[in-house]
């Protein structure tokens, strides 16, 4: 059966010059619908939408008027953040690169769902956000079950995503499909291990890396995950959470963050 990774996009776009031919986004028509509402509206507005300074608001606003102007780069490629630190796209081979394309789907409040090697354009705009009116304004009701449409009928999914994307696509799944992994980290040996955001967003991205770079379409042997640190703990595990756990976390130096 085909395995598929739910992985999201992030507000940081650096346009890199892709390293695989470009494919077109499933729903680009909607992509630049959405843009063209997008393109209407104030800085004022998208300082309440986004909660950003005028000053940024105002480079949003550029962005919009200006994007479609700007070149197709690889989504995947594109993205910067603690999730992409920890997957590493630019350091993929043709092998993994064309494993991701068939496996890996990221989601997007502008694109809806992406391949790694989409042409995308820069953008700023979270699933989260409310728009002020229209068709528009709750992007989950406007995607509704068309993001989990694209995915295929069967096989397991590794929900790598935030909370936040989750929503727009796992209610539309059947629930025995889905595997969402949860990192941890132990400060000291006499502790419960607890979650940290920054580590569980790197590790999240390191993990759908390790599923890339291993290329198996099945779930088989997920407890030999060990990147950064991590060992599989199965006494806090479930078949559809298995738990893993850091002592000394790997990740230092990936993120801007953590260095």
């Amino acid at each position: 059966m085909p395995l598929t990774i739910l992985l999201h996009s992030s507000k940081t776009m650096v346009p890199t010059p892709p390293s695989h031919p470009l494919t077109t986004p499933v729903f680009e028509a909607d992509a630049n619908e959405l843009t063209d509402y997008l393109q209407e509206l104030s800085t004022e507005q998208y300082v309440k939408i986004m909660h950003i300074s005028a000053k940024l608001a105002a480079e949003v606003e550029d962005l919009y008027l200006s994007r479609l102007d700007m070149p197709l780069t690889a989504a995947a490629e594109t993205f910067r953040g603690d999730i992409y630190s920890g997957l590493r796209a630019l350091e993929w081979n043709d092998v993994e690169k064309d494993f991701a394309q068939k496996h890996l789907k990221i989601l997007s409040g502008l694109y809806g769902v992406l391949r790694p090697f989409d042409g995308i354009q820069p953008y700023r705009l979270e699933l989260g956000y409310r728009l002020p009116d229209g068709p528009y304004k709750d992007l989950y009701a406007f995607w509704s079950d068309r993001i989990a449409e694209t995915l295929p009928p069967n096989g397991p999914i590794i929900n790598v995503t935030s909370d936040e994307y989750a929503k727009a696509i796992l209610p539309f799944l059947d629930p025995s499909r889905v595997i969402t992994p949860v990192f941890l980290t132990q400060k000291a040996p006499s502790q419960e291990p607890v979650f940290v955001v920054v580590h569980s967003k790197i590790a999240r991205g390191a993990y759908a890396r390790w599923l890339i770079k291993r290329g198996q379409a099945t779930v088989d042997g997920l407890e030999k995950f060990d990147d950064l640190g991590y060992v599989y703990d199965a006494n806090r595990s479930s078949s559809s959470q298995p738990v893993y756990v850091c002592h000394e976390f790997g990740g230092i130096g990936l993120s801007q963050r953590l260095t």
